[in-house]
């Protein structure tokens, strides 16, 4: 059974997390990372049944995003440069976080949460994107509050639409 103060402390977590990316405060979503992060998200293949287990690339073969915290930073600061051609203009983006669970962590600080999203992007007058799936994240307690260690994100999706992937999941 999950604590609901638990429960409720971490739900407020990502809510604050998706309202800080929809309002591209990039810079703030960095702190909320712990220094040693890893932002990951696998490509997904069709797989016949029985082979579900093979339906992700793992961590050591090709990914959308491979990141680490100073990875993250590079991607934020060309945002400001001016030569992020992607954003410029800026996405309008909406983060929607649901089905938010709470696992065992790996540590006393430390919590996995597993939780469903959506992020919808338009960008421009015509384009349009929608990204659904599964994130794991392992939260750490640091100096009192919580922050994203590891970020794994598994979409629904096996073949992407979207012209680019410069935002955030």
């Amino acid at each position: 059974m999950v604590d609901v103060q638990l429960q409720h402390e971490v739900e407020q977590f990502l809510y604050q997390e998706a309202e800080i990316l929809d309002h591209r405060r990039f810079q703030e979503w960095l702190d909320l990372f712990t220094e040693d992060a890893h932002y990951w998200m696998p490509i997904r293949s069709t797989r016949a049944r029985g082979d579900e287990a093979n339906e992700f690339t793992r961590e050591d073969e090709n990914s959308y995003f491979d990141d680490d915290k100073p990875m993250l930073a590079r991607r934020v600061a060309k945002f400001d440069t001016g030569f992020s051609w992607a954003e410029d203009p800026p996405s309008r983006t909406r983060h929607m976080v649901t089905n938010v669970r709470i696992r065992n962590g790996a540590g006393t600080n430390e919590i996995a949460v597993v939780c469903n999203f959506i992020v919808y992007r338009s960008r421009m007058a015509t384009d349009e994107d929608l990204w659904i799936g599964e994130r794991e994240d392992l939260l750490r307690k640091v100096d009192g509050q919580w922050r994203i260690a590891r970020r794994k994100i598994f979409l629904d999706q096996t073949v992407l639409r979207s012209k680019n992937l410069s935002s955030f999941l």
